[in-house]
């Protein structure tokens, strides 16, 4: 039992997920955080340099309001869109004009440069909200923590993948989302669902 002890805090020492508070060893909680460092939220690679981004250019995100997943817009979902220089817009957050709230995701969809779509969970309202980004042959990039929340009809487009149970998900996921917004405004036509051709 010892010896299991001293591998498990040598292993939880060298990832940085214990520390010591008042002669105990204390395993951190990167839940809350995500396991989201400083470095993450602010460097990404020359991609950047090569995509022009106007100021005021916004990235509407499509994603469950209820927690756990609706909390990842403020620890994930906006620092990584703000990474990639553009405002995160989120319906119930951001979206402050009179009219039916459908009438503002509407408006917020069509202003987007680039949009985000969060499909864990399979929520309907995500998926309407991603078929008029589709209508409107809007770049967007999908995001799911399992391949089972994926939509047979949208497989063929690349999709994020993440791991809560890595303990650093949340900056693998920043910076794999920033990257990919950019990546989508650089190379639309990988990011859009594409119309038939006409007959």
């Amino acid at each position: 039992m010892e010896e299991f002890k001293a591998i498990f805090f040598e292993s939880m020492d060298d990832a940085k997920l214990v520390e010591l508070h008042n002669q105990k060893r204390r395993v951190l909680d990167v839940s809350q955080g995500a396991g989201i460092s400083k470095e993450a939220a602010t460097s990404l690679p020359t991609l950047e340099r090569s995509v022009v981004v106007q100021q005021g250019d916004s990235c509407f995100v499509m994603m469950p309001f209820g927690d756990p997943v609706g909390s990842y817009y403020k620890i994930i979902y906006e620092p990584a869109i703000q990474k990639a220089g553009l405002k995160a817009v989120r319906a119930d957050d951001e979206i402050f004009s009179t009219g039916t709230i459908m009438d503002q995701i509407w408006s917020g969809i069509h202003a987007a440069k680039v949009l985000v779509a969060e499909l864990t969970g399979r929520n309907p309202n995500v998926f309407y909200e991603l078929g008029l980004a589709h209508a409107l042959q809007k770049p967007v990039v999908l995001v799911s923590s399992n391949e089972a929340d994926v939509p047979f009809d949208v497989q063929h487009i690349r999709v994020i993948y993440y791991n809560v149970f890595d303990p650093f998900w949340g900056d693998k996921l920043i910076s794999k989302i920033a990257e990919n917004v950019l990546s989508a405004i650089q190379n639309p036509g990988e990011a859009i669902l594409r119309k038939p051709p006409s007959t």
